[in-house]
């Protein structure tokens, strides 16, 4: 049986609620935090939370050089929230010493959707995630500006881009981690069976 491990990125965010999401779509889940738990993983969730609390502790963990290595090398990895700005090979606003992993070519805009209080839920189309829409939670979203000819859009909401997928990585602006529909995990866990299959051949 191909039951691949994916890790979630363990520094700041929505961790528990991942690893159950995960488990639940019939991968096996861990914590990452250091790099060697990192090379143990065959894909990476990264979490919602602050973008720049999270690059600034993956550089003081030692993790940003790791992990922008596997993802040129194309490990499966999934952001959401802030998750989605680490992937961003750009960000239009970013704070002072923010650093991205990069990985799909899109600008995001931090915050676009407004501040915490101004959270709300959208019910979502998303392209490969068959049946009812996908209930969106939206929590000082980012969305995306634009994205590059190599990005497919997935998913958008009032005429914004809420979902992105390019080659092995996945990126949403809003938590399905919260709604305890797991159907986008269970895609993106699909991604990375399919990634591992030759392996297992």
């Amino acid at each position: 049986m191909n039951t691949p491990v994916i890790g979630v990125l363990a520094l700041q965010g929505d961790v528990r609620e991942h690893l159950i999401a995960l488990a639940a779509a019939d991968a096996v889940a861990r914590p990452v935090r250091r790099p060697e738990e990192l090379a143990e993983v065959d894909g990476l969730v990264l979490p919602g939370g602050e973008s720049t609390t999270i690059s600034k502790l993956a550089v003081l963990f030692g993790l940003m050089e790791p992990l922008r290595a596997r993802v040129r090398d194309g490990m499966p990895v999934y952001g959401t929230c802030a998750g989605m700005i680490m992937l961003a090979d750009k960000i239009l606003d970013p704070r002072s010493g923010q650093e991205t992993l990069g990985g799909i070519d899109m600008i995001v805009r931090r915050n676009a959707f407004g501040r915490q209080n101004e959270s709300f839920e959208a019910a979502l189309d998303v392209k490969g995630i068959p049946g009812d829409p996908v209930e969106g939670v939206f929590i000082r979203a980012p969305w995306v500006e634009s994205v590059g000819a190599g990005a497919e859009v997935l998913a958008e909401h009032d005429g914004h881009i809420v979902a992105v997928r390019q080659g092995n990585a996945l990126a949403t602006s809003f938590h399905p981690e919260l709604t305890g529909d797991h159907r986008v995990h269970s895609l993106f866990v699909d991604m990375v069976r399919a990634n591992r299959a030759p392996e297992s051949l």
